[in-house]
């Protein structure tokens, strides 16, 4: 259960890190090209901090470790994409909520994927 806590505490800093990314990146891009490029930054923040405080797995193979996590938040990047364009463009409009509906739309995108994260991390990035 430690596990999980410090998991979610280190998720939570590279959420953090992306959503602010996300900010910056829609000064010039496309929401959808935001969200990616974000991702990328919180991907970086989030391996960082998982591989070295959450699974303690500094003393193994780095290359193997990177692909995994790439494939494992490949499949939380979809998620995420699609949750984030869905609330963004159809549903938060549609209950009247237009000004912030990006940012809803993202932050709630960045949280849909955690079990999966998760599991996916414990199971097999830092195994």
């Amino acid at each position: 259960m430690k596990q999980f806590w410090r998991f979610l505490l280190a998720g939570g800093i590279a959420a953090m890190a992306n959503c602010g990314a996300r900010f910056v990146f829609s000064v010039w891009l496309a929401y959808e090209w935001a969200i990616v490029l974000a991702y990328l930054v919180g991907m970086a923040v989030g391996f960082v901090l998982m591989r070295g405080y959450v699974f303690d797995a500094h003393g193994k193979p780095l290359g193997p470790q990177v692909v995994k996590y790439g494939v494992v938040n490949l499949v939380a990047l979809a998620q995420t994409l699609i949750v984030s364009i869905v609330l963004a463009r159809w549903l938060l409009p549609a209950v009247g909520i237009v000004g912030s509906a990006e940012a809803l739309g993202h932050f709630a995108g960045v949280l849909v994927p955690v079990a999966t994260s998760y599991f996916g991390h414990r199971m097999a990035t830092f195994k």
